[in-house]
């Protein structure tokens, strides 16, 4: 960050409500917290051990789960703190780690939702060559490519807004070092600054999301060539998880990073940045293991293994 007038922000986060209301929040968000954690490791553990899920849509699955993690790490331990202290100041440094580690991960779960899309287009719309075109170094490839990008496109984008001058207030009305709220903070001319934040944004953000768009339409097209009406539900079925996470993500990921600014405030991008960074990443384990029968067996037999064992 820019430190030649400020030194630290101050995270505003939910220091309007009262003690009791953000001892309430603080309550619900540790539940929902240690449920996202335990949920994504537990789908990772299951994917591990288990040598029918040893398949490649799995395997981006697993790599899904970790980000998921990672990614509410980035906030919420913080934002659990600053509920209950008074002390909401954060260094300039600590800033600037956590917003490249927000935009980078936010980064490649874009790529990788873009690779999954693909994965299901091809399990579908190729089944019969499915197992040569996703082999274990495609799938190694995509998934490395996914995190490399998100690692040194968000370095660029977390240095152009650390780089930007920070001369008066320095409040953040949000509770993490987000970008519209850090742009909206920096003073002097940020004209072009912003334009490249808004190109960045919308090539990452919207770019993966119409190449998921165009693969459900041309798994759709396939899903309708399938004569049985079996074979077209257990078709859609291998992607009805997947197409709710992408959902889930994206819709607030554009409403915050790519709607016009007049279109929004950040009072509205905080409660947006705390579906995103808490709620999604808590639902994904649950949709993908109540909508999936392969995940849900799984599940089932490690469990009557685990009672058989002990008897």
């Amino acid at each position: 960050m820019n430190q030649s007038s400020l030194s630290y922000f101050i995270l505003l986060g939910f220091s309007d409500l009262s003690f009791q209301l953000r001892l309430a929040i603080f309550l619900i968000l540790s539940v929902f917290y240690l449920v996202t954690l335990l949920g994504n490791i537990l789908i990772i553990i299951l994917i591990t051990i288990d040598p029918h899920l040893h398949t490649p849509m799995y395997f981006f699955l697993r790599n899904l789960s970790f980000l998921e993690m990672c990614y509410t790490s980035v906030s919420i331990p913080r934002l659990l703190a600053d509920l209950v202290r008074e002390d909401r100041s954060i260094s300039f440094p600590c800033c600037a780690v956590q917003l490249y580690f927000f935009i980078f991960l936010g980064t490649t779960e874009c790529f990788l939702f873009a690779v999954m899309a693909y994965d299901r287009y091809t399990a579908i719309a190729n089944p019969l060559r499915y197992t040569v075109v996703i082999n274990r170094t495609r799938c190694l490839q995509l998934a490395t490519g996914s995190w490399v990008g998100g690692i040194f496109l968000a370095l660029g984008q977390a240095i152009l807004i650390s780089n930007l001058p920070y001369c008066k207030s320095h409040i953040i009305n949000h509770f993490f070092c987000d970008v519209p709220p850090l742009v909206k903070l920096a003073c002097g001319d940020k004209y072009l600054a912003e334009i490249e934040i808004s190109l960045y944004s919308t090539v990452v953000v919207m770019v993966p999301f119409l190449l998921v768009l165009l693969s459900y339409v041309c798994i759709l097209a396939a899903i309708l060539k399938i004569d049985s009406s079996q074979g077209r539900r257990k078709a859609f079925s291998t992607c009805a998880s997947h197409l709710t996470s992408v959902s889930l993500f994206y819709v607030p990921g554009i409403c915050v990073y790519v709607v016009p600014k007049s279109k929004y405030s950040l009072d509205n991008d905080r409660l947006l940045a705390l579906f995103y960074a808490v709620i999604i990443p808590m639902l994904n384990p649950l949709i993908y293991s109540l909508r999936n029968k392969e995940v849900k067996g799984a599940l089932r037999n490690r469990m009557n293994r685990k009672l058989c064992s002990q008897r």
